[in-house]
């Protein structure tokens, strides 16, 4: 025993060996915190690998700079080193507590921004585990002061460090290939930082920030108040004036924006074995009060949802690579529609069933002025309750009565719904009706969480109904974008009933249903052309909010001078007489291919093409260079993101507050007491464990 104790410690008297021992001790810590400080939603044996696998190279890269220094004065760098590594990560254990999200340098930049987000008292947020991510600094330190190691004072060759730094880049190439594998387009497509510690490791994700940070701000730094003169001169050129006939007709109303995830409108009236699979939704589309659009588009790029969100509430396009909520959510001055409404009088809040660092959301909403921000730590535990990417549409809605029947009124608040989301993941107990039968796993249960969605739906409005809420609101229901990718393109011939869809086809299948519910209002099936972008001006002039000052690139899909150009993200565009997709242009009325062009189709193409490359190009000018900031909007005053905190302690104080404040609220209305029980859900989950939770403030 003792001679083995003796090789041991003989191993670690050297400076390699206590370079490898330090190497160990932090990958250690480190996936010790990965697995027991945030939440980083690891599932199967490739994910749990990358996170034990992630804590190795960065700690090979940063640790072995020491290496390159001699004697006593390398033992102490890398012992200041894991210290520093230690400290960076021991803060984002605070921050993550408190937002549920990583440390940015944005986040540093802003004026003492980070103190004031972890909040007055670190009292409160520390816990003593907290500190085992020093163990391994105090026991190097204290085995070196000891002398059980003792200090190698030999000369390291520079090359054998050069090679244990290369070894680190190589591996973390490794760990990113891996990584890819399993979620691609990782870096590209950020819509959750989690994500990227999960695979990469906290220091990847720390210097990705930095490259990214910096590349933003360059631009930023060069932009200028000129830069929006030709933003303003092509609004104005192509701005389209309200319908008087619509404009105002719901002011002072309740809006209610209901997001249903990845629903794309050939669902509406379509059948299963003559099953309709959106009976709910069927109805609402056909009511007499509802204004349904049948040439509506989705225009989302690599940012899916949330760039569907950054249209719907700023009518600014997402960007070209990557997603604007993660690029610019958090940093970029917005004149959006929730601070639009708060500096109206209204109530502004989103609910999802989900982390607030998914898109970015928990930064981007403190930029658009939103209130409050219900997401997945307001609503009961139960690990059943959620399948994928948040709690389950029908626990979901349910839940969100709970605060929807608090909020002061009049309200603006966005529902967004997740079951319906690939991979489309469904238990057995809350399939009620068979599945598409085309070949592709991944797509024939995508009508099961379809039909899964509209019953929540259903459930949801007969709640609005009993509580009165329906009577004085406006319903929008969207689809964010496609469910059904074109690289299912078997199932979609099966789909469409097509031995081989071409690209005219899939341009329409690109359509998803866009509906405006109110009771009162002069509905019907409306065939404009239009697309997300459109979406806010058109809820603007119906409210009277007149858009024409506004940096707003849609136009009201009611008013009777609008173009009818649907930009895609790519370029490509539909309009009532051409569609251009996939480099292939057709007529829209007929679907069929113009192969020669005469000269006045040219000619007509290309002003059309011109448009859609103009809007597009200024609308990523104002992102980029985040112009809003040099742009006055009379009356509006600019949002201040330190006003805004979705802490959940802090939220529920500020909403039992409004109530006070302001007794507006249907519980108020119904003399404080809840109508939570009268929201009725069939959810077999519930049924179970009907007793309901909520977490209470402190």
């Amino acid at each position: 025993m003792k001679i083995a104790v003796r090789k041991i410690r003989a191993c670690f008297n050297t400076k390699l060996g206590f370079f490898l021992l330090t190497v160990a001790l932090f990958a250690f810590k480190s996936y010790w915190a990965y697995q027991n400080k945030f939440n980083l939603g690891v599932k199967g044996s490739v994910q749990h690998f990358l996170l034990a696998f992630n804590t190795i190279p960065g700690a090979l890269v940063f640790l072995g700079i020491a290496l390159y220094f001699r004697g006593r004065l390398s033992y102490w760098l890398m012992s200041i080193i894991n210290f520093l590594l230690s400290t960076w990560l021991f803060a984002n254990i605070l921050y993550y507590r408190e937002f549920s999200d990583f440390i940015t340098f944005n986040l540093i930049k802003g004026s003492s921004a980070t103190s004031n987000n972890l909040g007055k008292s670190l009292v409160e947020i520390i816990r003593p585990s907290d500190f085992f991510v020093y163990i391994d600094v105090v026991i190097l330190v204290v085995v070196l002061l000891t002398h059980l190691i003792r200090v190698d004072m030999r000369y390291f060759k520079v090359r054998y460090a050069v090679t244990i730094t290369a070894l680190g880049f190589v591996l973390f190439g490794v760990n990113l290939g891996m990584a890819e594998s399993n979620r691609s387009q990782l870096l590209t497509r950020t819509f959750d930082n989690n994500y990227i510690v999960k695979y990469l490791g906290l220091q990847a994700y720390t210097i990705y920030d930095g490259i990214k940070t910096g590349q933003n701000n360059a631009i930023k730094s060069k932009a200028s108040a000129n830069q929006l003169k030709p933003v303003r001169k092509f609004l104005k050129s192509n701005y389209a004036s309200p319908n008087i006939q619509y404009y105002g007709t719901a002011k002072g109303k309740n809006v209610f924006i209901i997001h249903l995830e990845s629903f794309q409108q050939f669902l509406i009236d379509y059948k299963y074995h003559g099953q309709e699979v959106t009976p709910t939704l069927n109805k609402l589309y056909h009511a007499s009060d509802t204004m349904a659009f049948d040439n509506f588009f989705h225009q989302v790029a690599q940012g899916k949802t949330s760039d569907a969100e950054m249209m719907l509430e700023n009518s600014l396009f997402g960007l070209p690579e990557g997603s604007a909520f993660v690029t610019d959510g958090g940093t970029n001055t917005f004149q959006a529609m929730p601070a639009l409404m708060d500096q109206k009088g209204y109530t502004t809040a989103s609910f999802h069933g989900d982390v607030p660092s998914f898109w970015n959301r928990d930064n981007a909403y403190k930029s658009m002025g939103y209130q409050y921000f219900f997401s997945k730590g307001y609503f009961p535990k139960t690990k059943n309750y959620d399948k994928g990417y948040g709690i389950k549409d029908k626990i979901f809605l349910k839940d969100s009565a709970y605060y929807l029947e608090q909020l002061p009124q009049p309200f603006y608040a966005k529902l967004i719904t997740v079951t319906n989301h690939y991979p489309y993941l469904l238990d057995q107990q809350n399939k009620s009706i068979g599945k598409l039968h085309t070949g592709d796993k991944t797509v024939d249960p995508y009508i099961q969480t379809a039909h899964y969605l509209d019953q929540s739906i259903a459930e949801l409005l007969d709640y609005l109904d009993k509580t009165g809420l329906r009577k004085n609101s406006i319903l929008i229901l969207y689809g964010d974008h496609y469910g059904i990718s074109n690289n299912h393109m078997g199932a979609i011939d099966k789909i469409l009933k097509s031995k081989k869809v071409n690209n005219y086809q899939l341009a329409m299948f690109q359509k998803v249903p866009f509906m405006i519910n109110m009771e009162g209002l002069k509905g019907g099936i409306n065939h404009t052309y239009g697309g997300e972008i459109d979406v806010l001006p058109t809820l603007e002039d119906l409210l009277g909010m007149s858009s024409k000052n506004y940096i707003q690139f849609g136009q009201d899909l009611l008013s009777k001078q609008r173009n009818q150009i649907v930009s895609f993200r790519d370029g490509d565009f539909v309009t009532p007489k051409y569609t251009k997709y996939g480099g292939d242009v057709y007529y829209t009325k007929t679907g069929k291919q113009i192969k020669h062009q005469t000269k006045a189709q040219k000619k007509q193409l290309d002003d059309i093409q011109h448009y859609v490359t103009t809007e597009l190009g200024l609308s990523d000018k104002v992102m980029n260079g985040d112009l809003l900031r040099f742009y006055h909007l009379p009356g509006f005053k600019p949002v201040n993101k330190k006003d805004y905190n979705y802490n959940l302690n802090h939220g529920l104080k500020q909403l039992k507050h409004a109530q006070k404040k302001k007794k507006t609220s249907v519980k108020a209305e119904n003399n404080n007491q809840s109508t939570f029980d009268e929201y009725s859900t069939d959810a077999p989950e519930l049924k179970a464990d009907p007793t309901l939770k909520f977490p209470k403030a402190k």
